[in-house]
């Protein structure tokens, strides 16, 4: 089992940054991929961010991309997202993810078998 914990979500205004952090503990051992997802209220939940372990891939969904920057040290133990540039787009929930073994589509919620509780986003115009 692998426990996941989001932190650092908040409120910020249009432009500004934010920086959430996932710790993993439990059995990491095996998890080759670790995710952010998002969802806001009445869509669908949604890939954004994946990283592969020591960060040597890195996938982005077109609507983060140049602004977020996912990174990871002590492999599998701790995952993060800088969040730049924000928009009142960004407001959702953000969770974690980690995957068992190779997810086929880094972004599909498909490829993740652990999840965290997630913790809230939201940018004001």
């Amino acid at each position: 089992q692998v426990q996941l914990v989001e932190s650092g979500g908040g409120s910020v205004q249009a432009g500004g940054s934010l920086r959430l952090s996932c710790a993993a503990s439990g059995t990491t051992h095996g998890t080759n991929y670790m995710a952010w997802f998002r969802q806001a209220p009445g869509k669908e939940r949604e890939g954004i961010a994946a990283i592969s372990t020591y960060g040597i891939e890195t996938y982005y969904s077109d609507s983060v991309k140049g602004r977020f920057t996912i990174s990871q040290v002590s492999a599998k133990d701790t995952v993060y997202l800088q969040m730049n540039s924000l928009k009142p787009e960004d407001t959702a929930k953000y969770y974690c993810a980690a995957a068992i073994g190779y997810p086929l589509d880094s972004l599909s919620i498909s490829g993740y078998t652990y999840w965290g509780q997630g913790t809230q986003v939201t940018v004001s115009s």
